[in-house]
């Protein structure tokens, strides 16, 4: 069994149909596709000590089956820099989730290395009853509901594909150095989206699944998956 196939059989034996954060991005990891360096911590100490392996500076994320909208609750916090901040971080985020969802289960605090800034782009999947996987990729960020400039194919994609997507949106407007704006990293966009389609054609329990955002960085400096969401249907 592969450890994508693990990650999966895991949740469906708890009962899950969504994977936890970290279990999304460990899947991601499983599948070659790059997300940041991170951990789940359960105490302060754990958290620094996340921190110092992950690289400074970090962002922590609340990790629980019972919260969507983690910034609603005060699940997360930006732009940690040392370990002094990531104690305090740890048990602010801990308190504020306590206080504005009580009800919630708390497995602990993702400690993940933030990403620098980038265009942040989408890439989703579903699973269609005639066609199987298909994979969207558009803009992310408050373009993703604006412009709704959004390009399909069926899964897997060849790298022609994968060029075609992009080219089809807006994003490769940006993406190519728009008004002087620097050339993102095209290459690891079209790397991620690969990838991504392989594993949506491959794990038939992957019901929904969305990246974002992909952060695509300059030239030569990659990309990044920075947050995923993988929704199930377990046989």
């Amino acid at each position: 069994m592969s450890d994508v196939s693990a990650i999966i059989g895991r949740a469906c034996g708890e009962g899950r149909s969504k994977l936890l954060e970290h279990e999304a991005l460990d899947l991601l990891e499983a599948g070659g596709i790059p997300n940041p360096p991170h951990a789940l911590a359960t105490t302060e100490e754990e958290a620094v000590r996340a921190a110092e392996r992950v690289g400074y500076p970090v962002v922590l994320k609340v990790v629980s089956p019972d919260i969507v909208h983690k910034s609603d609750v005060g699940g997360v916090i930006l732009g940690l820099k040392s370990p002094e901040a990531v104690e305090k971080g740890f048990r602010e985020l801990m308190g504020s989730v306590k206080a504005r969802a009580p009800y919630a289960r708390v497995v602990g605090a993702l400690v993940q290395w933030m990403v620098p800034q980038g265009l942040e782009t989408i890439i989703g999947a579903t699973r269609d009853e005639m066609f199987g996987g298909v994979v969207a990729f558009g803009l992310g960020g408050v373009f993703t509901e604006v412009l709704r400039d959004v390009s399909l194919r069926v899964a897997p994609l060849e790298e022609g594909d994968a060029r075609a997507m992009i080219g089809e949106t807006r994003a490769s407007t940006l993406l190519n150095g728009f008004r002087g704006m620097s050339k993102r990293d095209v290459n690891a966009l079209v790397s991620i989206l690969i990838k991504f389609s392989k594993l949506i054609a491959s794990e038939e329990e992957i019901a929904e699944a969305d990246l974002n955002p992909v952060i695509v960085l300059e030239e030569g400096r990659g990309a990044y998956a920075a947050d995923a969401r993988f929704i199930l249907k377990c046989r």
